[in-house]
């Protein structure tokens, strides 16, 4: 998992932050990480008192990326995605009856968190080592696999990044994106790596015929492909890390001085994993029972 430091949804990866926003975002940008107020600077008391804070407030603020279907501003300006909804649920049940989006870069996400801009990173953010040296992470809500979009029919048979190498194949994937280090792993060079803003701009790459390939989660290429006459998702696929398959998991982060916040998350995102409720939040956002996970961030952040 040790790589140079920067900021994907996945493992680090050399080069700039993961994805810019996406259309929506700017209808709330006066809330942005420029313009919000920060929050009240941490206490000393072990274990933080933040939730008693926010429940004597009334509001939590989540810094979201713009990203669907993780945290995302709809065509209406609401506040919506699998994170934010999932937050919605959770803090009600802390006792803290709103939330409030604080939308910025995916690369100011943890930043932004320890600078006080607000209170959670309700992101869909991917918990790895270097991460959890910075936060504490929820266990996550959900895992991940890769997955890309190759033409209708997948004509030069890509399944995963080996396979990529071995027909040099044109590739394109994310800004960020963990997948670029993936594929660099599995010996292609990154100099002829074509980085596209988000997966909407690589369906169209693919489209347009100027990669073979594009790779994303595989819960982003199957749903950005649906609509599609020209091109597809492959199955999911594992990447390699150190020559073993990898799982990736997603979940929400805390100051590290807030563990009390992070438990009592914890404990209430563990009654909706085992009462099937978490399941019903995420599914309308595209997840599958195949994205159900036990993983803990504990194993997550052991690489």
């Amino acid at each position: 998992m040790a790589r140079p430091h920067a900021v994907g949804k996945g493992r680090p990866i050399p080069g700039p932050g993961r994805r810019s926003l996406l259309a929506g975002v700017a209808a709330l940008g006066a809330l942005g990480v420029a313009g919000c107020s920060r929050v009240a600077t941490a206490s000393t008391e072990k274990g933080g008192d933040l939730l008693d804070r926010l429940r004597a407030q009334g509001v939590v603020r989540l810094g979201i990326a713009g990203e669907i279907p993780f945290g995302y501003i709809d065509k209406d300006g609401d506040l919506t995605g699998e994170a934010p909804e999932l937050a919605r649920v959770i803090f009600k049940r802390l006792g803290v009856a709103k939330v409030q989006p604080v939308p910025t870069e995916f690369g100011s996400l943890i930043p932004g968190l320890n600078s006080q801009q607000f209170d959670v990173v309700a992101a869909g953010m991917y918990i790895n080592a270097d991460r959890c040296e910075q936060v504490v992470f929820s266990d996550p809500d959900y895992r991940m696999l890769d997955s890309f979009i190759v033409r209708k029919g997948n004509p030069k048979g890509l399944h995963d990044y080996r396979d990529v190498v071995a027909k040099k194949a044109r590739f394109a994937t994310g800004t960020g994106y963990a997948e670029i280090q993936y594929a660099v792993d599995a010996g292609y060079r990154q100099s002829d790596i074509l980085i596209v803003p988000d997966q909407v701009a690589g369906l169209n790459a693919v489209e347009a015929g100027r990669v073979d390939v594009f790779a994303g989660t595989a819960l982003t290429t199957r749903e950005v492909v649906k609509k599609s006459s020209k091109a597809e998702a492959t199955e999911p696929f594992a990447p390699l890390v150190d020559g073993k398959p990898h799982v990736d998991g997603g979940g929400f982060a805390f100051r590290p001085t807030e563990t009390r916040l992070r438990d009592a998350f914890n404990a209430e995102l563990h009654k909706l994993r085992k009462s099937g409720e978490l399941f019903r939040i995420l599914r309308p956002f595209g997840f599958t029972r195949d994205e159900m996970t036990d993983l803990t961030a504990k194993e997550l952040c052991a690489g």
